[in-house]
């Protein structure tokens, strides 16, 4: 009998870290190589973004909702309503309109898309795909990736214009701020910046929730059960990743952005 080889913890997070990245590489390769059909990057198009409209404006409404409210009450006060907007506004462009849809995009197509090809993996029909020499990186993960790095800035823009839009709704029909007040500080002191920042972390979000599903869905091991186990575990790696990356791409942009101005000063 051949006795089984027991790896430890830390060498199968590297053993994984490293197939991850192989996979990454691959699907690169693969696309620049012969990229995959337009049809199924369309399809991707409307199961990642068109389908996903709606959860995303709901999240995006009502998170404009809470952060005008909130601003209000906590600045009226003070005398600092007037810039209820413009909090709204910078919140929602450069964190929570990125970070809650992605957050919505991996709870509503990142498990999907997961579960999908884990059942494939288990069910043998990506070996399948091997055997007819179609490379399964190519033509499952490939438009996947392109699809999710294109919808991701888009559902995230449409989100903070939703956001904004609830908060205009509540400051102005409920407590009974002027529109002109609302929107004129927004011009003065959102730069694009703020805006082009909210996109690139939306961009790199894409990448994440993308990759990180497809691996744990190409490397599922365990039939059924194994296909939850794995579903569940790429939101919540995706989840972590989100907030890591967050926070990383803050620091770094923001660190750009002062040496620039810097620089042109």
């Amino acid at each position: 009998m051949q006795s089984k080889v027991k790896i430890s913890p830390r060498l199968q997070f590297l053993v994984a870290v490293g197939e991850y990245i192989q996979l990454i590489v691959d699907t690169l390769k693969a696309t620049f190589w012969r990229p995959p059909k337009p049809r199924l990057i369309m399809k991707q198009f409307y199961h990642i973004g068109v389908a996903s409209f709606y959860v995303v404006a709901i999240t995006g409404f009502f998170t404009g909702l809470v952060l005008a409210a909130q601003s209000f009450y906590q600045l009226e006060d003070k005398g600092l309503s007037g810039i209820t907007g413009l909090m709204v506004a910078k919140a929602m462009m450069t964190e929570l309109g990125p970070v809650l849809t992605a957050f919505m995009v991996t709870g509503r197509v990142g498990a999907a898309m997961c579960a999908e090809l884990g059942t494939m993996r288990v069910t043998e029909q990506i070996d399948a795909l091997r055997t007819m020499a179609v490379n399964p990186n190519r033509y499952l993960v490939a438009p996947r990736l392109i699809a999710g790095i294109i919808m991701m800035p888009l559902l995230t823009l449409y989100s903070v214009v939703m956001g904004i839009f609830g908060g205009y709704l509540i400051s102005v029909f409920f407590f009974g701020m002027s529109p002109s007040t609302y929107f004129d500080p927004m011009p003065i002191h959102i730069s694009l910046f703020d805006y082009f920042s909210g996109m690139i972390k939306a961009f790199f979000f894409g990448v994440l929730i993308m990759t990180i599903s497809c691996y744990k869905g190409m490397t599922t091991t365990g039939g059924a059960e194994g296909v939850g186990r794995s579903t569940t575990s790429s939101v919540v790696i995706s989840y972590c990743c989100i907030l890591f990356a967050n926070f990383f791409l803050t620091m770094a942009l923001n660190t750009l952005y002062q040496q620039m101005n810097k620089w042109l000063a």
